[in-house]
């Protein structure tokens, strides 16, 4: 089915004639994930019935990406696959929307399991665990080895890019802020120019029985420091409930060891931790903007709004790198959020309450949930969002009156003028009250938006 994309089959016919010859497309099938792209699967099968088994990624139609962005992926694409790395071959590069809805490139299916959970925890998959740390770094030496004029010569300053970026969201974030006190207090040495993939994590590499079989989703590629991407490998979020540090894989150690090996350049612990904590804010901020998109009208959707919650995981994350002292102290002492429902109040609209109905809504999303395909990933998305939902109103307002009183003791009233303080120098950002302070809000948010996590 073409998931209310009647016309998307001819379109991709249209445009593939010209390269590949008569053909009809099979109705594209909208595959799950991807919040910023949509990725469609299909095949192209001409009169004598050779199948080209093919994908499209696109622009959702009414948010374009910038100007020349799918050329830079597809010039990047190409360029590393130039140095051995695996990457789907790109079939046809379209800038403009006519085609097909939206700007996109057509690639080549590859086969493999891209789900990180299946990755980390099937059977099938237990020799490829134990090859992955280095292939990925050998496919991190040769996207590295590219020269990063591919896609452009401006190397920006990555803090001043993050402080721009942040300070364009009406959000502020106390913990936000000591991370990019920390991260421009402690600059490490430039550890050269490349090509850097930008979002190189388990999600974004097919995997099969053998290990990596492609490298995949090149739309944050830029160039910049090869050290950001092997950081943003360690980034806690990408370990997905497992323990070792490298994508939940390995250690930091034999990352660096296993890239060295590669041919990749020196790049020592303390650089590796600081792109780490880098890379941790940095997935706050994409949050920040993922889930703006949908705030602001440009793409409505309930897998945008709830990334905004996922600010909290980031922001304990943070602390776990930055502050464990406070980290472990603020979780001890926070209060615990009650499962029990509290005894129904009828008002002025009586039964249900606003809680029954928020729980009738989620048990109906998560039973739809148990049907498969694409519109049960929304569902239990939704789900899940309903569940903050009833976490917030069982204890939001405790919460909140426990936060209250904590600023006030320090003479503020609210996270944005706690924000301001840490960023005018008021309150010194490697303090122990300073960071309890910030703790403790984190983990009440936490304890709201994914109470597990702060196990994990």
């Amino acid at each position: 089915m073409s998931d209310g994309e009647p016309d998307l089959a001819e379109q991709l016919a249209s445009a593939l004639r010209p390269l590949l010859g008569p053909l009809v497309v099979d109705a594209p099938t909208r595959m799950s994930g991807g919040a910023s792209r949509e990725t469609w699967s299909f095949d192209a099968v001409t009169p004598d019935g050779e199948r080209h088994e093919l994908v499209l990624r696109r622009d959702p139609p009414g948010r374009p990406s910038g100007p020349g962005a799918m050329g830079r992926e597809a010039a990047a694409m190409r360029a590393a696959a130039a140095e051995g790395v695996p990457v789907p071959e790109v079939v046809v590069v379209e800038e403009h929307p006519a085609p097909w809805g939206g700007a996109g490139v057509v690639m080549r299916r590859v086969g493999g399991e891209a789900l990180p959970r299946r990755i980390l925890r099937d059977d099938r998959y237990e020799s490829a665990r134990a090859v992955l740390v280095g292939q990925a770094t050998s496919a991190l030496a040769g996207i590295h080895r590219v020269r990063p004029e591919v896609v452009g010569d401006r190397i920006a300053d990555p803090v001043v890019t993050m402080r721009t970026l942040l300070d364009a969201f009406d959000e502020p974030v106390p913990t936000f802020e000591v991370a990019l006190q920390w991260l421009d207090e402690r600059r490490p040495p430039a550890s050269g120019a490349s090509l850097v993939h930008g979002d190189f994590r388990l999600g974004n590499l097919m995997v099969d029985e053998a290990g990596l079989s492609s490298v995949l989703d090149w739309e944050l590629v830029h160039p910049g420091d090869p050290a950001e991407d092997l950081g943003w490998l360690c980034v806690r979020a990408w370990r997905f409930g497992r323990s070792p540090s490298v994508a939940g894989l390995g250690t930091r150690e034999e990352l660096l060891e296993a890239y060295r090996a590669a041919g990749g350049v020196d790049i020592d612990a303390a650089v590796l931790r600081w792109w780490e904590v880098y890379g941790t804010l940095r997935w706050g901020a994409i949050c920040l903007t993922q889930t703006a998109a949908h705030l602001q009208g440009a793409l409505r959707s309930v897998e945008l709004a709830a990334i905004g919650r996922r600010v909290a995981e980031t922001e304990w994350d943070l602390l776990l790198l930055l502050a464990p002292g406070a980290a472990e102290r603020a979780a001890s002492s926070a209060a615990d959020i009650s499962e029990a429902d509290p005894e129904p109040v009828p008002g002025l609209h009586g039964r249900p309450t606003v809680g029954e109905l928020v729980e009738a809504v989620r048990e109906q999303l998560a039973a739809d949930a148990e049907h498969g395909g694409r519109g049960s990933y929304r569902s239990r998305v939704a789900a899940n969002a309903l569940r903050i939902v009833e976490r917030e109103l069982r204890s939001g307002a405790a919460q909140q009156q426990r936060r209250d009183a904590a600023l006030r003791g320090v003479g503020l009233t609210d996270e944005a003028e706690l924000t301001a303080a840490i960023r005018a120098g008021r309150m010194a950002a490697d303090s122990d009250e300073l960071l309890d302070l910030v703790a403790s809000g984190v983990v009440d948010r936490v304890k709201v938006s994914n109470p597990g996590y702060l196990e994990n």
